[in-house]
């Protein structure tokens, strides 16, 4: 017989424990464990709980097939996904609240529903009367059909009655399954009721979107394994008048993947040229302002870097980096300073990855250090030049992931002069080192004009 135990699992990150803890070692949360009751099977002769393996299946035997797309009638959030939502798959997006997650499966919905497609929407956070007046002010017209039961069981139920396209539970956190132990939102109940409405959606083809929650380090609140039973997991962050939809996950595509979305009146707008719009407000002709081709996940974009360099009133300069990493700027200045013989011990250096975006992108180190030289030396970069590409120790320039893409998104912008890395096909802004770049830049600069600025 299989011997029961009892353990306490956190309900905000799933870290497991032999017995209650007041703070969680993992992610800190105060009072967050809940008791939950596992059972330990043992093995007998007969086998491991009586149960015998099952038929084995080889690989080449197993036939193909491919997942039908549904889409979703917004090109970029179906772009996110892989090419739109898939039927039977589980999709979880989470998000702060308030972020814009319901008023965009809304919209989903809305357009799905025009479209002939039938679409359940389950609502645990408002009532049907809140989610009528979210619709009338996004001009929704698609007959949606609405539910306030958050009884897992229930919502199965309903799947396989109507069977419907699209299914959307919001929030996951709300709901419960019978047998699970614990309250809504407790981690038995969240990892049991995905479980139940997963194993529902596979059976009835239904492509199913869950809303979850976040923590306050940004995480799906919930034990991991939620994240671990569905097919895809996007996130949908906040950054200024804009929202980014990124994919961590994906099953049935590429993960990575990147969506931009501006927030009016109207709901969610997809922005189709995120270049332009996150260099909408760059001021032209003055010093310490770049143009660099990033890439973030798998899509290429074009941000400002700019840089600010003014003399320190204390003993030790200030280093200050917003939107990148700290730590690669300090090794592009130590670059300066060595390899270029650019005084920076007596300023105040300050970076900033101009639009609000955080982008841990190693392609960026050419585009800081013509930041910081240009703000130094104070004379500005020409308007039509764009710049990506590795810096390393020695000051050489290296090659970054995705090279090509970011050159053909520069090209595409109007940007015709591009300091890049050696060995592009068809680049002739090609730059070995950082001084190279300087000169690629400024026709006839180099080593003269560095040493000029210090």
């Amino acid at each position: 017989m299989p011997r029961a135990t009892t353990r306490y699992v956190c309900n905000s990150c799933g870290y497991v424990s032999a017995k209650s803890l007041g703070r969680c070692p993992t992610c800190q949360a105060w009072n967050s464990f809940e008791e939950e009751v596992a059972s330990t099977v043992t093995a007998g002769k007969g086998g491991y709980g009586g149960i015998k393996g099952g038929k084995l299946t080889p690989l080449s035997a197993v036939g193909r097939r491919e997942e039908p797309r549904l889409p979703s009638g917004i090109p970029e959030f179906d772009r996110v996904l892989g090419g739109g939502l898939v039927a039977g798959g589980v999709t979880l997006i989470g998000g702060e609240p308030g972020i814009g997650k319901s008023t965009l499966l809304l919209q989903v919905a809305d357009l799905m529903a025009r479209q002939g497609s039938s679409v359940l929407y389950v609502a645990g956070e408002e009532s049907l009367e809140q989610i009528r007046l979210r619709a009338d002010r996004l001009g929704v017209q698609g007959e949606i059909e609405l539910t306030r039961d958050t009884r897992a069981e229930a919502i199965a139920a309903l799947m396989e009655a109507h069977r419907p396209a699209l299914c959307i539970v919001d929030s996951i956190q709300t709901v419960t399954q019978v047998d699970s132990a614990g309250v809504a939102g407790g981690v038995s109940q969240v990892r049991d009721a995905t479980a139940l409405i997963t194993r529902a959606a596979k059976e009835t083809g239904t492509a199913t979107v869950l809303v979850g929650h976040v923590t306050k380090d940004g995480n799906v609140a919930g034990p991991k394994v939620m994240e671990h039973i569905v097919d895809t997991t996007v996130f949908l962050e906040s950054v200024g008048s804009f929202r980014l939809l990124r994919s961590v996950k994906n099953r049935f595509g590429q993960a990575g993947e990147l969506g931009v979305f501006e927030m009016q009146g109207s709901g969610l707008v997809a922005v189709e040229n995120p270049s332009a719009a996150f260099l909408a407000e760059r001021p032209v002709g003055v010093p310490g302002s770049v143009v660099a081709a990033t890439q973030d996940g798998h899509r290429p974009m074009l941000l400002e870097v700019q840089a600010l360099a003014a003399r320190t009133p204390y003993p030790n300069p200030r280093r200050v980096v917003v939107g990148l990493d700290p730590r690669r700027v300090d090794v592009v200045l130590a670059v300066l300073e060595r390899r270029l013989n650019l005084t920076l011990g007596n300023l105040d250096i300050y970076v900033n990855l101009a639009g609000g975006l955080k982008v841990p992108d190693p392609g960026l180190d050419l585009a800081v250090a013509l930041a910081v030289y240009s703000a130094v030396v104070g004379k500005a970069l020409p308007a039509n030049v764009a710049v990506f590409g590795e810096v390393g120790l020695a000051g050489e320039v290296r090659t970054v992931q995705g090279a090509i893409r970011r050159a053909e998104e520069a090209r595409r912008a109007g940007y015709t002069r591009l300091v890049v890395p050696p060995g592009l096909d068809g680049q002739a802004g090609g730059a070995r080192s950082v001084e190279e770049a300087l000169g690629v830049v400024w026709q006839g600069a180099g080593r003269a004009e560095s040493r000029a600025g210090a």
